[in-house]
């Protein structure tokens, strides 16, 4: 065995990834629940959409090479991953939020056939403010912000660093009279999308009155496209936004993204106060709590099966709680259509297989959340409808997914550590950086955090 994983580990690709090691281990021992035998053919399938899920997605993909499965993926966000699975010009879709039969931002409706698709949720996590913000030269990493804060940010509102509102959640912190940039995204967009349905619910009166302003009417909810006004900067994905905040030239500037990006550019994230009156991020830990208070629906028969309501999640008053906590969902094909055919199918199977059991254990390294035992059993029913899948009966204890015991047991929310004391609203914040700057010390009193940090959070 040991000369087998040898040879294994030497086909890898460069650089490989711990992922794609670890799938070797796991298809050499675990017997019945690896992944396929790379001796398997496969037809290459392609898919399009959300770049908040993108990083695990593309994790998942490169991990499945050594099988023979080639998955393509373009993360062009998550109204055009719909569009484009809509249009039958990819397999498979990726999106943060359902298809927008009755959108409220006064966009088209979306009309899938009846029958056509099904949603699974294919990993959890959180939408982050990555920042840039230095004093003296030396970068803040251990930034505060309520939501009414952040939603002021966000609608043009609060205008500086040194605005006394953002000191009243940063009591002894040093911010610079500097401009802040809001960064959002440009394209239609899963975490827009999240984003905004968070502010048009917590904060509806702020996000009401800047929808007056930039020319909104009615409703006024959720949008995938972002109103701009002046001031603002608007880039494409969530790398993007990442990328325009993390250049020299963004300091002052804070953007929406995926836990994972802020992670991977070694940046720091405003930690957001919930109900309970303290400050969190999205660790795994903290977004598996957060989301027992999602409620998904149960109900075989709905087109929306599977999908999420977050009010609980925004409301939660346990004080481990990120409130912009989710799941991201694939749109899976039920019908041979486009340039989706069975033989497609086994492909989107297998690779489906893979990232609902032995996938979701490289979640909390990538900044995500595996998923909790119920998705994953619900994954493997939804799999089974795929048109062409070779279909399994995979024991779910045996997936080793890091949320769940072999009982069923939620143990990443069970063990969950609690916020430290400095993390509570009025004190003054914790001396540790956040983020993918969690090495660095933060700013109090001006003494603010290093450049260092930990790309696995």
């Amino acid at each position: 065995m040991l000369s087998h994983l040898i040879a294994r580990l030497s086909r890898l690709r460069a650089p490989a990834t711990i992922g794609a090691v670890f799938g070797v281990l796991v298809t050499l021992l675990a017997g019945p629940l690896a992944a396929p035998a790379a001796a398997d053919s496969y037809t290459p399938i392609a898919g399009a959409g959300s770049t908040w899920a993108e990083n695990a997605v593309d994790e998942w993909r490169r991990a499945v090479n050594q099988y023979g499965m080639r998955i393509s993926y373009a993360g062009t966000g998550s109204s055009d991953g719909r569009r484009q699975f809509l249009s039958g010009t990819v397999d498979f879709a990726v999106s943060d939020i359902p298809f927008q039969t009755h959108p409220t931002d006064g966009s088209a409706a979306e009309r899938p056939g009846a029958g056509s698709y099904a949603y699974m949720p294919i990993v959890a996590g959180g939408t982050v403010f990555m920042y840039h913000l230095t004093v003296n030269g030396k970068r803040v990493t251990n930034l505060r912000l309520s939501g009414d804060v952040v939603t002021k940010i966000f609608t043009g509102v609060v205008k500086t660093w040194d605005d006394p509102v953002i000191k009243a959640d940063n009591p002894g912190v040093q911010l610079p009279h500097r401009t802040i940039v809001p960064v959002v995204r440009s394209d239609g967009s899963g975490s827009t999308a999240q984003f905004t349905m968070w502010m048009a619910n917590q904060h509806k009166s702020l996000w009401q009155a800047y929808c007056g302003r930039v020319g909104r009417s009615g409703a006024c909810g959720q949008t995938s496209y972002y109103p701009t006004v002046t001031g603002m900067i608007a880039q494409s994905g969530d790398l993007g936004v990442a990328g325009y905040v993390a250049q020299n030239y963004g300091e002052g500037a804070i953007g929406y993204v995926n836990y994972s990006y802020a992670l991977n550019a070694h940046y720091p994230v405003a930690k957001v106060l919930n109900h309970a009156g303290y400050y969190t991020e999205p660790t795994p830990q903290n977004v598996a709590v957060s989301l027992l208070k999602a409620r998904i629906n149960t109900n075989k028969s709905s087109a929306d099966y599977l999908t999420q309501q977050l009010d609980g999640v925004y409301n939660d008053s346990d004080k481990r709680n990120y409130p912009l906590s989710s799941y991201s969902y694939m749109i899976l094909p039920l019908k041979v259509q486009g340039t989706f055919t069975k033989a497609k199918g086994k492909t989107l199977g297998a690779f489906s297989y893979y990232f609902m059991c032995q996938g979701q254990q490289s979640a909390p390294q990538l900044g995500y959340s595996p998923l909790p035992i119920n998705l994953v059993k619900a994954g493997f029913e939804q799999i089974r409808r795929i048109p062409g899948v070779a279909a399994k009966n995979i024991n779910v204890q045996g997936c080793n997914n890091p949320t769940f015991t072999a009982n069923g047991r939620n143990k990443l929310a069970e063990t969950a550590p609690y916020p430290a004391a400095c993390d509570k609203k009025g004190a003054a914040p914790c001396g540790t950086g956040s983020g993918g700057a969690q090495s660095g010390t933060g700013g109090t009193g001006g003494t603010s955090g290093s450049t260092g940090g930990s790309a696995s959070g």
